[in-house]
């Protein structure tokens, strides 16, 4: 058993790791695409910022721990097949550069491996549907409207304005924006990091409560600030460059706008996606200028891929299950 437990630990910490490299372009695509910081500069900065916004707890780490499965139900070997799938599913699609969501692959993991394990029974449906489902659908639409709608009127701001003027201004805040978008998703995806961790130390008999540990939140903000700090170049690309043409002004209202969305979603308990958030943000601002300024294949492409993620996430996951409970029995 302690060596189940240990592993779920590590392996909950390379997830965490994963999350951070592949979730590098959400939080630098944009300063990167604007030319306001190099890639190098960005992406360390992003991985500072992780690391500070990773130790401000949110409900997040909760809803993953106790909102979703039922925590006394489970046991260790369903947290670390979640774990396995998640991890699965994030070297796949960087492998190929689609920004699929990292939070989605650990809870489509999670209910994969538990559904295998004990039935629909154990899967909290209440949390799933309204921590989860209804977040994935709504928070990247409402990200897309609140950047349309600043960047139309940063555009009424601009009309009288010089080109160079609002490069000027413009560069400078998207430095801010760039650090609130980094903290927000430190802030909401090392959560879950921390959130499955303490599941299976919690089902593993290690812990009594499902209240998060020090050490868990310390060790998850470590990782997921390395993590971020490696960066996921493949997918920076297919962010800053593929949706839509992005200047100062558009990275800044776009920043602005998921960064917002993400805090509120993370006070509120909902592990949202900040790969929807960021990607939708962009398509926005873009949107704003002109709807042929968006090359609509993209994030049409992006849609496909997160629908596809819980599901495939929770096959992964349950597959996972399959083989970690028969190497279980056979030792």
């Amino acid at each position: 058993m302690e060596m189940m437990i240990l592993l779920v630990v590590i392996l909950g910490l390379v997830f965490d790791y994963t999350n951070g490299f592949h979730d590098a372009a959400n939080v630098v695509s944009t300063v990167i695409a604007t030319k306001v910081l190099a890639p190098i500069s960005a992406i360390v900065l992003a991985g500072v910022l992780n690391f500070i916004g990773a130790t401000q707890i949110s409900g997040v780490a909760q809803t993953v721990a106790s909102g979703l499965v039922e925590a006394q139900n489970t046991n260790i070997l369903v947290v670390l097949a979640a774990v396995i799938g998640a991890i699965f599913w994030n070297l796949i699609t960087w492998r190929f550069g689609i920004p699929s969501s990292s939070s989605y692959a650990l809870i489509g993991g999670l209910i994969g491996s538990a559904w295998t394990y004990q039935g629909a029974d154990i899967i909290i449906w209440k949390g799933l549907i309204g921590k989860v489902i209804l977040p994935m659908v709504f928070t990247p639409i409402l990200g897309f409207i609140i950047a349309h709608l600043s960047m139309k009127v940063l555009y009424a701001y601009l009309a009288n304005k010089g080109h160079g003027h609002g490069k000027g201004i413009f560069r400078h805040l998207q430095i801010g924006s760039a650090c609130m978008i980094a903290l927000s998703h430190g802030l909401n995806d090392a959560q879950k990091s921390m959130g499955i961790i303490t599941l299976g130390l919690f089902s593993g008999g290690y812990l009594s409560t499902t209240q998060i540990p020090f050490w868990v939140i310390v060790a998850c903000a470590l990782v997921m600030g390395l993590g971020t700090a490696t960066g996921g170049f493949r997918i920076i690309r297919t962010m800053a460059f593929s949706i839509t043409k992005i200047e100062p002004a558009q990275g800044f209202a776009a920043e602005l706008s998921a960064s917002l969305v993400i805090l509120v979603a993370s006070f509120m308990g909902m592990p949202v996606s900040s790969t929807q958030m960021i990607a939708g943000s962009i398509t926005g601002v873009g949107s704003a200028k002109s709807l042929k300024a968006v090359q609509w294949k993209v994030p049409q492409k992006f849609i496909y891929v997160w629908l596809l993620t819980l599901p495939c996430a929770a096959l992964m996951g349950s597959l996972a299950y399959m083989i970690v409970s028969r190497v279980g029995k056979s030792s």
